[in-house]
Order: structure tokens, then sequence, then C-alpha cells
């Protein structure tokens, strides 16, 4: 779809990237010529993951932290810039999520999910984004969800961080611009990855995953290679003159009826209560 140098000499930050879809788009920028940084809390994951990315021909770094910490956020930045110089790009993509009726959720739980997905992605474009300022240039790119702008019960927490990030990322368009700094936002609809889709789709569920395929009106969820091309796109300089923007990829699926999760109100509260048993015992 694209030449082969596309992201050629850019250097991107791509939290989250050890795994999932973050791997995945950050394996396709290098693919495309850029350097890539990937950064997350597991380090063994983030190792395997460089090594993969290394054995491809992909100029990578890893680097652990959490988004919540600034001072693991500066950390990330310093060693980027030691390795590769100037910072082109930062893909936000790190965050976390679970199903759940609102009214068994924990202040704590509530909590964890706004400071992963909203204050996580403040520090980074916070830090990383003074930076791009003295630079007079970069690109930063959101990962959000369409319940941003529709609210989607059962995932209250992520419903509000991902609106706030949203927010964000058109405030900041406006604001940053004159720093010929862009920000744009991607919200996908569902594409199935082995750590998410375990924590939304525990076992039991899978009748609820059918029916959230057939809401789709492709009747199919998302495949990795077309939110892989959308962001590399949009982290290009081909389009240069988008800013403020959210792209939606979903197949049509919000379109077809707002709040993804709405389906769940038919599930028996005693699934509930066992679902949550089973996700304390994983921690």
């Amino acid at each position: 779809m694209f030449e082969s140098n596309l992201l050629k000499n850019k250097n991107i930050i791509v939290t989250g990237g050890g795994s999932g879809l973050g791997k995945s788009m950050a394996r396709r920028f290098g693919e495309l010529g850029a350097n890539v940084v990937i950064f997350g809390r597991r380090k063994d994951i983030l190792k395997e993951t460089e090594n993969e990315f290394k054995n491809l021909g992909i100029k990578v770094l890893s680097v652990d932290g959490d988004v919540r910490k600034p001072e693991d956020v500066q950390h990330l930045l310093d060693c980027s810039k030691k390795e590769f110089g100037v910072i082109n790009g930062l893909l936000n993509n790190a965050a976390g999520n679970f199903i759940s009726p609102t009214e068994m959720l924990s202040q704590n739980g509530f909590k964890s999910i706004v400071d992963i997905v909203l204050m996580g992605t403040w520090n980074c474009t916070s830090i990383i984004g003074k930076e791009m300022i003295d630079n007079k240039s970069g690109t930063i790119l959101n990962i959000v969800t369409t319940y941003a702008w529709t609210g989607s019960p059962f995932v209250v927490p992520s419903a509000c961080a991902k609106a706030g990030v949203l927010a964000m990322t058109r405030s900041l368009a406006v604001e940053w611009g004159k720093f010929n700094i862009r920000f744009n936002a991607i919200a996908p609809g569902p594409f199935p990855t082995k750590g998410a889709w375990s924590r939304l789709m525990p076992p039991g569920f899978e009748e609820f995953e059918n029916s959230m395929k057939e809401k789709i009106p492709m009747k199919r969820f998302g495949e990795r290679h077309e939110l892989e091309n959308l962001a590399s796109y949009l982290m290009s300089d081909g389009s240069g003159y988008i800013n403020g923007e959210v792209v939606t990829i979903d197949g049509g699926e919000w379109l077809a009826g707002a709040g993804e999760f709405s389906d769940l109100s038919k599930i028996p509260y005693s699934l509930w209560e066992e679902m949550s048993k089973i996700r304390k015992e994983k921690k």
C-alpha cells in the first residue's frame, strides 16, 4: 500500500508497544523505515518484541516504565533522544479496560483506568510534546474509541477517560498547531488481540462476541493490517494537513448501534459476580 520509505528517518515512540495492537503499529512503522521506541511496563515482553523487531531489520529501542509516572515518561524521552535524536512522532496507545456493572466498581478500579488512559496520555503528551515544541515539529496520534462520544454502559471509566483524550486531541490540535505539531486520533472498533480480548471477553462470553460481530454492518472484526496502515498514514508527512481529526475504523459498527457494550445489559447479575471473582483471582 505504501512506499517502503514512507517513514524513513522518523523517530517514533509507541506506548504500550510491546504487545497487541501497539506492537503491530510499531512494527509497521519500522517496516516503513522509522526508528521505533516501544514503551511498557513488562520488561520481558518488551525485550522479546525488541529482539523480534531487530530480526526483521527494524531499528528499535525498548524502555520499560509506567505512563502513570511522569518520571518514567521523562526517562523514556531521555533514552529515546540518546538513541535516536529528535523525536518526530508519539503514538499514545497504552490503555487499560475491563467490563463491569458500574455499581460494582471500586474507587480504585475507576481511578486505575483513568490514570492509565487519560493521565498516561497527558504525561506523555506534556513531557514529549514540550520537546516537540522546542523542535518546532511533531506528530501525536492518540488511540481513542467510538464510545468516547457516544458513551457505553459497563465500561464507564474507559469511556470517561477516552472522552478526555479526544478532547485533549482536539484542543491541542488548535493550541499547538502554531508549533507545527499535529494531533489526530484513531477510534478503532473490535480488533481482537489476545490480551485485551481475554479481559473484555472472558470465558462464557462467546455468545456476546458473536452478537457483536453480527452488529457490525460488514459482519467481521477488523484486521490488524488495516489499523497499521491507517496509523502509518496519519503519522506520515502525506497527512500533513490533517490536524484535530478522529478517524473511525470499525466497519460501521457505531453507526449501526451506539454504545459498543450495550448488549451486555442482557447478562444476569450472577455472571457479573462470578467474573469479578475471576478478575480478582488473576490479580
